[in-house]
């Protein structure tokens, strides 16, 4: 039923805005959410007010669905961290967050992009791989339980 309701009222695409310190406390509950190590709001209220980094979330009416972050010198950029509310991955919400930064990044003069990911996260590679990321390098036993982080770059 649920199918059939997204087929007849498709949703609308996520508002895509650069962040600003007030997502700080919603940044932080979605990346504890995502990962095995969340950062706080602390460490996202430093992120967002460097002048190095580059953060834009995407919003579903006024509530932070997904984020991005990269920091960023000229010519080459590193994506800090991405992440997707659980109940709304797989919905192009993170291709459309990296799209949007990816071309925010290049407008900027950025030329390449740097990322690290863990090995076994399929959905994250596939989604980096579908957007030009290929694999540049790997650091084995990088994260806790053994597995080896990749790599990944991009030039545009």
């Amino acid at each position: 039923m649920k199918r059939l309701i997204e087929f007849l009222f498709p949703p609308r695409p996520p508002r895509l805005r650069d962040a600003v310190a007030a997502d700080a406390p919603q940044l932080a509950a979605i990346h504890a959410r995502a990962f095995a190590r969340g950062w706080g709001q602390d460490e996202f209220e430093r992120l967002i007010a460097e002048r190095t980094v580059r953060a834009h979330v995407a919003c579903l009416g006024r509530k932070p669905v997904g984020f991005i972050l990269s920091h960023a010198v000229p010519p080459e950029a590193e994506v800090l961290t991405l992440a997707v509310v659980t109940d709304r991955r797989r919905r192009g919400i993170g291709r459309a967050l990296l799209a949007h930064h990816l071309g925010r990044l290049a407008s900027e003069g950025i030329s390449t992009s740097f990322l690290e990911v863990e090995e076994g996260n399929t959905a994250a590679l596939g989604l980096y791989r579908s957007m030009g990321y290929a694999e540049a390098g790997r650091r084995k036993g990088y994260y806790s339980g053994g597995a080896d982080a990749l790599m990944l770059r991009r030039d545009f």
